[in-house]
């Protein structure tokens, strides 16, 4: 055979026994793989790169998982901590108060993590003990799937499933046919089918099988599961092989019943494991802030320990010398500066709680709530598909409130993909519309009955047409109608499913494919079966059955597909249908004519909003045809550059075509599309659409869609064929851009290269609403390096962008220049195959469940049903989980500075001696009970505005756009609050403590006391500090937060008892201290005073900035407490009334009734009197006399409401 490339993988097939071993010389494994006598294979890879037949989803095994958390979060701060922490010089703290934090953050990382493997497992098992029939020594035997090798020989069953990717030998069915179903795959449940080559096809003989030596050289494992590339040598021939030989794991066996398979790829080497491998890692800007500002506090550690560790040299060669009689330096420390040298880690080890080790464990879990939030969601539940949204990441939430560019695909996504023929020309005539007596077109309403089809008994009675004169034609005899049939009837590659006498069900690949033939169908050629070289159909009640030659398969590369067929007269014919792009190139001169009024047609049918095919067809001789199959056949045969070479024969014999006509196909938008567009763009989030559809299509989707509106400024075109062409272009559309906004007198000029920040000048200067079409070809030459910028630029001026005729490599290259030059977050969302590029290269992908499988999703961060949800993932979770966090952060930051600063201060008089202010097992508490629930509930359940709010006031999108509420500022700002704090809640106490005296005129100061005074204030402290910064109190926020203010004070008071004293006398040396201290009033006045300090700027600053300056979110809070205001005094109104009425009106009252009191009119002061006193109580409220000053936002919320706030 000779040396192979080290891309392909030999699977070779010997008559002989192997045991699995190592080979020596070439990193080659070879395995037994044909239990009962004959196979082995070789692959040229490592040893180290074969894998067990059982798959694995688990992320790390057991026994790893432990190690690897400890190298991850341990090593970098905590491992050597805990070091110094054993050496009684440096440390003042014991052990615990750092590994305890430290375990239990592990420990939950790890019960996450393991519940997740724990469940993988599960379903792993689940999958890897299923049993399939393998053939061992001759014999069927029941073998589990982990023990399925390659070069096996498996028998599958009808509805069984396939247990590793297997090259079809033979099946039940006449000529190697087999039926399976890839929902598991890719989503798609309508049935494919697969056939075995015809040299394998008689194998269906065990015996046979048993015999079976060939050798199979194929692609290395990969996770394209639409491409497969190999070659049998059998016999002494070659068998080109292909996907359609291929029955991959994850499919199902349907209408079959029974067929064999060749195992070529096992367990992680299949294309169902190779699609579930690990995708690009995606982290939000927040992960890369965090990362950032994590390093600043490490470094502002270090800065104050070196600044507390000179203050000790300094004071040890001052004063502590002084000291020596009776506090001696240990033998170890010789001098002022060593003891300084060790002070530095002793302050290392008591400051490093400003270092946030359980950050990153919190934001996970606050991220898993958000995700479950979106998962339970009922509004973006599809009840049609039973599909619920789903969020297929926790990593990226936040950044969903931070969206500024959406990159849509068109044909699913924002279209049903449900198509339906609408229009067609034939020969030149367009049929599809019905005009009245005037000759003006009807509508829809107008349109008289549709076609009647009864005359077909193969009809299908769901479809409509409403243009009778194409029925007409095909009556008549019209050779072109009958021609243009016949090739969408034969030119596909449906599979046709007859359950009784006259009901046909079509599978087809794509809802066009469906909608074209089902059109033939009901217009008399009706597509009835096919076999691997044969497709019979009946044509106007006539069986005819055509020789199948060739399937020149579609593709995105090519964008067309065509079949050659021998019809029973021997005549050989190929049937051509493609885009327009690519097939009004390859027909012949002679259709000059009938093309131009075909372009009419299409240009009409795209203006319509339509999606179009040309289709032609091309007469072949037996001698051509004849030379040409021999090359293809060795084109097929190829062991490198396979597709390529089958390219240039395909595009040899698609040349000089005969144009038949052109289809149209009408896929309607989703509901509420328009609604949520307009939304999003109010949100100020731009929407670029990316399609692959024609021009005049993609802008009929656009208008009918909202992106394009008759209010625009103008609607920019861009159709050049070269370089300099789209550079013109380009340049006009800025030209006018600035000639609008009454700038052109700048002396800025369009020539030549520009550079990013005049062009950003540009950009800020536009006024007016303006879009921008751009074709694939011309969009080709924007994307080159020397144009990107320009391109770009004049985009982003723009209000809407839609790229027409884009190939999925050029969606990806477009979301790719606009993360590459724009700090701005990006959201790709697509449901087929060809947004797959798109939805991987941006921030955030979101993959739409449709007709076209599930690729989308499977490589996708968010998945749901149906566009319109996107509204509410982005304005409602998306805006919630960005604000949650950055309160979180805000105040994670907040508690810790204000805890820890306390022992910065604390040095300065104590003799820099690296003595902690509070407790140890205060310190060691903390951050992991005393405060570690209230911050979580409120980064979980918070909310600042109802869902409803949200979606009302689009404008509340925009803060997270501008990255306001969490950035360095606000860092700086969160920290600075905290240092404060924790400057008052030092020195209050401390200048209490120095003149304070107790109950009995003993001194009030002692350490412990001390100690508890300050560990009790900066306990109250920050639970009313988070209970400010809650927006949205849950009955969680309440028991958390009071919760954990009443742990605090029973493990205070159960740490100071006799009972833990008398167990554990040498670790609770201050028995009653706590009741003690806290018995004092004037430790109480103390902590109130502080408490009051503390807190009261921040009140005063709040209120100042709601009275004064307040945002779009304080002016709808204020709104909706004025409704809620109004619904309550028109419910006690209409109360009042109401029950007057109803009691004077009973007429057959067996009591005196409130005839009197009616006509007395008293009952109408009584309301008078009620509405009086409400608005009296409702005036004295402070946001009452705020509603008066600022009357014009509360009659006009939505526009008055915002204008005297923000301006």
């Amino acid at each position: 055979m000779g040396l192979l490339e080290p891309w392909w993988v030999r699977w070779h097939c010997v008559q002989k026994n192997a045991p699995q071993k190592k080979s020596g010389g070439h990193g080659l494994m070879t395995v037994n793989t044909m239990r009962n006598s004959s196979m082995r294979v070789t692959a040229s890879r490592p040893p180290s790169t074969i894998f067990s037949p059982s798959c694995l989803s688990t992320s790390l095994s057991s026994s790893r998982k432990l190690p690897t958390l400890t190298s991850c979060s341990f090593s970098f701060c905590s491992l050597p901590l805990c070091s110094f922490q054993l050496i009684p010089q440096i440390s003042s703290l014991s052990w615990f108060t750092t590994i305890v934090p430290l375990v239990l953050v592990l420990t939950i990382t790890a019960v996450k993590d393991a519940t997740d493997d724990y469940f993988r497992h599960k379903s792993d098992n689940q999958v890897n003990n299923r049993h399939s029939q393998v053939l061992i020594n001759g014999v069927l035997q029941q073998e589990q799937w982990m023990n399925v090798c390659v070069g096996d020989i498996i028998k599958l069953e009808n509805n069984q499933f396939v247990a590793a990717d297997l090259l079809l030998l033979s099946s039940s069915e006449p000529h190697g046919l087999c039926y399976i179903e890839t929902a598991e795959l890719d989503g798609e449940t309508n049935m494919k089918v697969r056939q075995a080559i015809p040299i394998t096809s008689e194998l269906g003989d065990i015996s046979k099988l048993a015999k079976f030596d060939g050798e199979v050289i194929c692609e290395p494992p990969n996770n394209k599961l639409d491409k497969f590339s190999g070659t049998l040598y059998w016999k002494e021939n070659k068998f080109p092989l292909s996907n359609q030989n291929m029955l991959l794991r994850g499919c199902v066996l349907r209408n079959t019943e029974w067929c064999f398979g060749l195992v070529i790829f096992a367990g992680p080497d299949t294309k169902l494991m190779q699609n579930s491998g690990r995708t690009k890692f995606k982290r939000t800007s927040i992960d890369r802030l965090m990362n950032t500002l994590v390093l600043w506090i490490f470094g502002f550690l270090v800065c104050m320990g070196v600044i507390l560790a000179i203050g000790n040299a300094i004071w040890e060669h001052e004063v502590g010398t002084r000291f020596q009689v009776y506090l001696p330096w240990d033998e170890a420390v010789d001098s002022a500066f060593f003891s300084g040298f060790l002070s530095f880690w002793s302050y290392i080890i008591i400051l490093n709680t400003v270092v946030p080790i359980s950050l990153y464990v919190s934001v996970e879990v606050i991220r898993l709530g958000h995700s479950y939030f979106i998962n339970w969601d009922k509004k973006m539940f599809c009840m049609k598909k039973r599909t619920p949204a789903e969020a297929r990441t926790t990593t990226l939430n936040e950044e969903l409130g931070q969206v500024e560019y959406i990159f849509s695909d068109k044909t699913g996504t924002l279209t049903q993909n449900i198509m339906v023929f609408n229009k067609c020309s034939i020969n030149g005539h367009s049929y599809g519309d019905v005009f009245d007596v005037l000759g003006h077109k009807a509508e829809l309403g107008e349109r008289p009955a549709p076609v009647d089809f009864s005359f077909n008994p193969l009809a299908d009675k769901k479809f409509l047409f409403w243009d009778p004169s194409l029925l007409e034609a095909v009556k008549m005899g019209d050779p072109h109608t009958h021609e243009f049939f016949r090739l969408l009837s034969l030119c596909h590659t449906v599979m046709s499913e007859e359950k009784s006498e006259g009901e046909l069900y079509y599978k087809a690949q794509s809802p066009d494919e469906g909608a074209l033939v089902t059109a033939a169908r009901n217009f008399g050629f009706v597509f009835r079966s096919r076999t691997p070289k044969t497709i019979t159909v009946h044509e106007l009640g006539t069986a005819i059955t055509y020789q199948l030659l060739a399937i020149l398969d579609f593709n995105n590369i090519r964008k067309r597909m065509s079949v050659i067929v021998r019809n029973p007269e021997g005549k050989i014919r190929l049937y051509c249908k493609g885009a327009d792009t690519i097939l009004l190139d390859r027909l012949h001169p002679s259709t000059q004519e009938l093309l131009s009024s075909t372009t009419d047609h299409l240009n009409e049918y795209a203006g319509d909003g339509l999606r179009t095919l040309v289709l032609a067809y091309k007469d072949l001789d037996e001698e051509y045809y004849e030379e040409w199959a021999r090359r293809r056949l060795q084109a097929s045969l190829a062991q490198d550059s396979r597709e390529d070479r089958l390219a240039c024969i395909y595009e040899e014999v698609e040349s000089d075509m005969m144009l038949l006509g052109a289809t149209a196909i009408e896929d309607k938008l989703q509901q509420g599309v328009p609604e949520t567009i307009a939304l999003l763009t109010l949100a100020n989030i731009k929407i670029w659409v990316l399609t692959g559809d024609k021009q005049e299509t993609a802008v009929n989707i656009g208008y009918s869609c909202k992106m394009l509106t008759d209010d625009m400024t103008e609607v920019f075109i861009v159709t050049g064929h070269t370089v300099l062409e789209v550079r013109e272009e380009l340049r006009k559309a800025r030209e006018k851009m600035m000639d609008s906004s009454h700038t052109v007198g700048n002396g800025f000029t369009y020539q030549g290269k520009l550079s990013s920040s005049k062009l950003t000048s540009v950009l800020e200067a536009v006024a007016g609403e303006y879009a921008l079409v751009i074709n694939g070809h011309s969009l080709a030459h924007a994307l080159e390096a020397d144009m990107e910028l320009e391109f770009l630029e004049t985009a982003c001026a723009c209000k809407a962008v839609i790229c027409c005729r884009v190939t999925p490599l050029q969606k990806a290259q477009v979301v790719e220049l606009v993360k590459k030059y724009k700090k701005a977050v990006t959201l790709a969302i697509g449901d087929g195959a060809n947004d797959v590029s798109m939805i991987k290269t941006a921030h955030i992908g979101v993959g739409i469940s449709g007709q076209e499988g599930i690729q989308a999703v499977l490589a996708s961060d968010y998945s749901f049903s149906q566009f319109k949800f996107l509204q509410r993932l982005l304005l409602v979770h998306g805006r919630w989980s960005y604000l949650r966090m950055c309160k979180f952060l805000c105040y994670f930051f907040y508690k810790n500075f204000a805890f820890t600063m306390v022992h910065f201060w604390f040095g300065f008089f104590c003799g820099f001696s690296a003595q902690t202010v509070y407790d140890q097992y205060f310190i060691t508490l903390y951050n992991i009970v005393y405060t570690s629930l209230p911050v979580l509930a409120m980064g979980v359940f918070d909310q600042d505005v109802p869902e409803q709010r949200s979606m009302e006031y689009p404008k509340l999108y925009e803060p997270g756009q501008l990255n306001l509420l969490f950035n360095k500022r606000e860092f700086f700002i969160c920290i600075a609050q905290g240092i404060y704090t924790s400057v008052l809640m030092f020195f209050i106490p401390y200048g209490v403590f120095a003149e304070a005296t107790r109950d009995d005129g003993t001194q009030l100061a002692d350490y412990q006391s001390f100690a508890v005074t300050v560990a009790t204030s900066l306990v109250i402290v920050v639970s009313v500090q988070i209970g400010l910064d809650t927006g949205y109190w849950t009955a969680i926020n309440h028991f958390f937060i009071w919760g954990s203010l009443a742990v605090y004070f029973a493990i205070l008071f159960a740490m100071h008892s006799n009972g833990l004293f008398d167990m554990f006398p040498n670790q609770f040396r201050f028995v009653g201290n706590a009741q003690n201290t806290l018995a004092q009033p004037t430790v109480w006045l103390t902590i109130v005073l502080t408490t009051a300090v503390c807190i009261m700027p921040v009140v005063a600053f709040r209120f100042l900035r709601l009275s004064l300056k307040p945002d779009l979110s304080d002016t709808v809070r204020y709104t909706q407490l004025v409704r809620k205001k109004q619904k309550a005094q028109h419910r006690c109104m209409r109360r009042v009334g109401r029950t007057g009425s109803r009691r004077s009106g009973y007429a057959f009252s067996h009591q005196e009734g409130f005839g009197e009191l009616i006509m007395s009119g008293k009952n109408m002061r009584l309301s008078s009197l009620a509405l009086s006193s409400f608005s009296t109580r409702s005036s004295s409220s402070w946001i009452e006399s705020l509603r008066r000053k600022k009357s014009d936002s509360a009659n006009s919320p939505s526009g008055g409401a915002e204008k005297p706030f923000k301006g």
